[in-house]
């Protein structure tokens, strides 16, 4: 399960889907349960987005 869940293709979609509910839930969701949504996708969403980024591999140069 953790193999699948730190895959790239995986990460893009935690990254985007939960960046645009973030986005929508304080016009969707009425108050204090629309802002509370919007922070915790935005958690999630910072998560997936710092593993995209933490893991990317450096190319490698031979000579």
């Amino acid at each position: 399960m953790k193999s699948t869940l730190s895959s790239r293709p995986v990460l893009w979609f935690l990254f985007l889907f939960n960046l645009a509910v973030a986005a929508a839930a304080p016009f969707v969701v009425d108050g204090q349960q629309g802002v509370m949504t919007a922070v915790g996708m935005g958690i999630v969403s910072l998560g997936a987005g710092v593993s995209l980024v933490r893991d990317r591999t450096p190319a490698v140069t031979t000579r």
